[in-house]
């Protein structure tokens, strides 16, 4: 009896650790998290270098350049990941469908091509002013992706960018907000999707 409870046990074992080991599906959490944060951070990392070689604050200067460095780092990690699950860089359906949130437009957050135009144009304390009030909700919505990919992973490393992302995202937006009153702005209100809070809907499994 004892040998076969046993045995049980390290069948249970061998599978979980057989499971726990195979790479997320095309349809996972973890592709779609890696898939769209690639894209919402390659925004990011635009707005950032227009404002860091425009602007004359230094504050802001340091700033644009941390968001790039980051954000480019965390691009090159999350790709890295679907190279070695075997994953494509881009998937087959809509953006946040991993979420039960499909979006055949721009993602939560994100910057219309006309602000990005202006930003582009906009004089250096204009421009200033705009990559804080286009910033600070496109890190709330970064916040809303990775609580839900936090809700569905089981995979260590996901979960610790997901993390990552959280805590120094969760900083610089009070640290824009900041920044945005100092220069007589106020922060925009947050819309859907651009909270911390879990996203409604979440669709697929691993």
């Amino acid at each position: 009896m004892a040998l076969s409870a046993a045995a049980v046990l390290l069948g249970a074992l061998s599978l979980w650790l057989y499971v726990s080991g195979q790479p997320p599906a095309d349809d996972s959490a973890e592709a779609g998290f890696a898939r769209d944060m690639s894209v919402h951070h390659a925004q990011a990392v635009e707005m950032a270098e227009i404002v860091r070689d425009k602007t004359e604050s230094d504050e802001i200067r340091v700033l644009a350049s941390d968001v790039a460095l980051t954000q480019q780092g965390q691009i090159g990690q999350m790709q890295g990941w679907l190279d070695v699950w075997g994953l494509p860089a881009t998937g087959t359906e809509p953006a946040m469908a991993w979420m039960g949130m499909p979006t055949q437009g721009r993602m939560p957050g994100m910057a219309s091509p006309e602000e990005i135009g202006r930003l582009n144009d906009s004089p250096p304390a204009e421009a200033d002013r705009l990559f804080l009030r286009l910033m600070i909700p496109h890190h709330r919505a970064s916040l809303g992706m990775t609580q839900a990919v936090l809700d569905e992973t089981d995979r260590p490393e996901v979960g610790e960018l997901a993390r990552a992302i959280q805590a120094s995202q969760k900083a610089e937006i009070a640290t824009m907000e900041d920044m945005l009153r100092a220069r007589g702005g106020e922060a925009p209100v947050g819309g859907p999707g651009e909270g911390a809070e879990p996203m409604p809907g979440m669709g697929h499994g691993k």
